[in-house]
């Protein structure tokens, strides 16, 4: 691992993932010890403020969204006189030197953090490389959206690449640093239980469920742009995918492991059907627990075709997942929120138990990242008793809860352990331009697909599962989705 930088820029420093996560992420390490004594933090934005100015929004937002037991005056105050603060309007070259000036000596590393909207990649880019802040000892990591297709992706990420080598480039998909997530790695590669059956001789298929409460919560003009393919699928749930599917990486660091999930995404069938291989819904009126809420186009103010709501049967063409489907869906104003991964293994090739009345369901596991965090193998055991009228059967689980078994560790957030590992210079758990444009390249065709066949998204009762289409997608694999 490379040596930590000694100054930390976040452009966007007073939007909403700032606030929520950013600030308190950072806070979190300080607390914990785990950053250079000397780092300092530089926020940037329009808003006009000065140093007192950010660290008094600063600390309100530390107030509303830090835990309480983490709000401790003095270890506040610490992280609050680490922070600096430099207005800059990121559209226009001015103001770029007076970020520099204040940033002041970079010959320590610089870790710069952009949160912005695509339109001023090309500006801040510039921007930085007129003031000097693109110099080998600085490092960036982009936040999405990185474009809207493969072309769009294409042109941010040559922006991009033209004052920051791709090493030097830190691509962040907030999913892959959730803990859930990395055990996924620590589940299929350090035990030598799953691996043998961890293929299409082992496993019938495997569902990624990604499902949200929430309506558009104010992010309409980015939302009705986007869509659920294109919010969801193109990058948090491709990534679940390829950590399922990867072949085990030679060793743990970032490029054996990235290797290994973009050959993955670059094996994904391209969907030619997809009318028949896709289904897409858009939320109507309805209730959400005990809440009665309107339709997507009422959010939004007018008529709209864009998809609230994606399920996807897709296939890894390679000999270790030939013939096993991979089950997609994600979706707002959904029943619950939840985000988890099933894996449906085959059943034993011969019943000894069928002919004394006990059935026998095939064995599951259950990886669920959000809300709960825990990982559960559903297996078969024996109902006690004599068995005098036949042998009763029934499923039980094992459960391994992250939260009881790891009670002594304070879990953390996944953007504590981004922004540390960017300042750190750890680029594992980051996303690479390959893998990026593989995404891309999938995701286009079924957008284009559904252009073609004209698919248009089918009305759903917020609060339900989605389209009644979404069920048949399965069913007709004899596959029910895990609810």
């Amino acid at each position: 691992m490379t040596r930590p930088f000694g100054k930390l820029l976040l452009f966007g420093a007073t939007g909403d993932l700032s606030q929520r996560m950013l600030l308190p992420s950072l806070h979190g390490l300080h607390a914990d010890g785990l950053l250079t004594d000397g780092l300092t933090i530089t926020g940037t934005a329009r808003s006009e403020m000065d140093d007192a100015g950010f660290r008094a929004f600063a600390a309100k937002a530390l107030d509303e969204f830090l835990p309480d037991d983490r709000k401790d005056p003095a270890t506040i105050q610490g992280f609050l006189d680490r922070l600096h603060y430099q207005p800059l309007d990121a559209s226009t070259i001015e103001g770029f030197d007076a970020l520099a000036t204040k940033l002041g000596d970079i010959s320590g590393g610089l870790a710069i953090f952009l949160s912005t909207a695509p339109s001023l990649f090309g500006p801040t880019i510039e921007g930085l490389k007129s003031a000097g802040l693109t110099g080998d000892n600085v490092r960036i990591s982009l936040e999405k959206p990185l474009g809207t297709d493969l072309d769009t992706s294409r042109q941010i990420n040559d922006i991009v690449a033209s004052a920051f080598p791709e090493e030097r480039t830190f691509r962040i998909d907030h999913y892959l640093g959730k803990e859930t997530v990395q055990n996924i790695l620590a589940l299929r590669f350090g035990n030598a239980l799953f691996e043998p059956s961890w293929n299409a001789r082992g496993i019938d298929h495997v569902q990624i469920t990604v499902s949200e409460t929430v309506g558009l919560e104010g992010r309409a003009g980015y939302y009705d742009g986007s869509g659920a393919l294109r919010d969801m699928v193109q990058n948090h749930m491709l990534q679940l995918l390829a950590l399922i599917a990867m072949e085990p990486p030679s060793r743990f660091d970032g490029t054996a492991i990235r290797d290994e999930k973009v050959k993955v995404l670059r094996s994904l069938r391209p969907i030619t059907d997809a009318d028949k291989l896709t289904v897409t819904g858009q939320y109507g009126p309805g209730a959400v627990g005990a809440k009665i809420v309107g339709s997507y186009e009422e959010e939004l103010g007018r008529p709209s075709t864009t998809e609230t709501f994606v399920a996807i049967k897709a296939h890894v063409d390679n000999w270790r997942w030939q013939g096993v489907p991979f089950y997609l869906r994600s979706g707002k104003r959904m029943a619950e929120r939840r985000s988890e991964i099933v894996v449906q293994f085959k059943p034993v090739p011969h019943s000894i138990f069928s002919e004394r009345g006990g059935a026998l369901q095939p064995n599951t596991l259950v990886i669920r990242l959000q809300p709960e965090e825990y990982v559960r193998l559903l297996v078969m055991a024996k109902e006690p008793g004599l068995d005098r009228d036949g042998v009763r059967l029934r499923e039980v689980p094992l459960d391994l809860s992250l939260t009881t078994a790891f009670a002594g560790t304070r879990r953390r957030i996944a953007y504590e352990r981004l922004l540390l590992d960017l300042i750190e210079g750890d680029p594992t758990l980051f996303v690479r331009r390959d893998e990026v444009e593989a995404q891309w390249v999938w995701i286009d065709a079924i957008r284009q697909g559904w252009i073609d066949q004209g698919v248009r998204p089918k009305p759903y009762a917020s609060g339900s599962w989605g389209p009644n289409a979404a069920i048949a997608l399965t069913e007709k694999d004899d596959v029910t989705w895990n609810e």
